[in-house]
């Protein structure tokens, strides 16, 4: 019967790996309010000062009147938004990957 050990180490790696795998999936809590409205106001913010202060630096390397500043604020602004919408997107694909669904209720009859 030594033939049959390794077969029997195999399948019981294979065990342990498969509940170690289980085990291995980190559990993260869901973000706050407050915590989602930081991350799109941060996005949003980053982006209108990264057009603003590009668009000041083209006007005073150019000599130009505030259009770039205007442009840069406008296409910055832009920007936000998208991030926005894609981080909201983001969150609301996280939420229905986490949340289980719910189990069809049969009426009861009495």
């Amino acid at each position: 019967m030594p033939g049959r050990e390794p077969d029997d180490l195999r399948a019981l790696e294979a065990r342990i790996e498969e509940a170690r795998g289980k085990k291995a999936q980190p559990v993260t809590p869901p973000p706050s309010a407050m915590g989602i409205a930081f991350r799109f106001a941060t996005e949003l913010g980053a982006a209108l000062f990264v057009g603003a202060a590009l668009g000041w630096l083209l006007d005073k390397f150019l000599h130009t009147s505030p259009i770039f500043l205007i442009v840069m604020f406008i296409l910055g602004a832009a920007a936000g938004i998208r991030n926005v919408m894609r981080a909201a997107g983001e969150l609301n694909a996280q939420a229905a990957a986490a949340k289980p669904t719910a189990a069809p209720q049969e009426d009861e009859e009495n």
